[in-house]
């Protein structure tokens, strides 16, 4: 599994646990090669499986880091995002740079379903989610790519754009449960 790899999207963070692969970059993201994007796109409900194979609820309710959400609110927050994502570009192609709707993040991840239901029902979600989502991707035209939407709090954003911070955070949060079983032994 290759999520714990900085891409050069990523400023490495050494042992900072909230990034183990580093913060993403946005001025350093690359906007052309979308085909790397999408395959990371593409990987991640296998990489998510993998790297959740075999925990046990109390494991799954431990918290990645200090202070951070357990790995079952982690898995929900992905497919919440991701959900988010997907439809933000949906409205970026067929519209003209409509303005999206932000959500609290935080607030989502301490909602009952996302601290109690069982994470299958995510990667259930993630699987047919990012299939529909790389079918999406790939029959984009060049002159799609550049089109966007308008953050409220952080501005435009192209879809190629979009496309460069999903794939970091695929691997990011990826990574944030592998490195929690590193160092607990798991």
């Amino acid at each position: 599994m290759s999520t714990a790899t900085a891409s050069p999207t990523a400023q490495t963070s050494g042992t900072d646990p909230r990034y183990p692969i580093g913060k993403f970059l946005r001025a350093q993201a690359n906007l052309t090669d979308h085909a790397a994007s999408i395959a990371a796109l593409a990987a991640l409900p296998g990489n998510l499986r993998a790297a959740l194979a075999g925990l046990s609820d109390a494991q799954l309710d431990t918290p990645y880091r200090e202070g951070g959400w357990t790995i079952r609110q982690l898995v929900h927050h992905i497919a919440d995002s991701h959900m988010n994502s997907y439809v933000r570009m949906r409205l970026a192609v067929t519209g003209d740079w409509p303005t999206i709707t932000p959500y609290d993040e935080a607030l989502w991840a301490n909602l009952p379903d996302a601290r109690t239901a069982p994470v299958a029902l995510s990667l259930d979600l993630i699987d047919s989610l990012h299939q529909r989502w790389v079918i999406l991707l790939h029959s984009l035209t060049e002159e799609q790519w550049q089109r966007g939407y308008v953050h409220p709090q952080n501005g435009r954003q192209s879809l190629a754009e979009a496309v460069a911070l999903y794939d970091w955070h695929s691997r990011h949060h990826t990574a944030h449960i592998v490195e929690l079983r590193k160092r607990m032994g798991w």
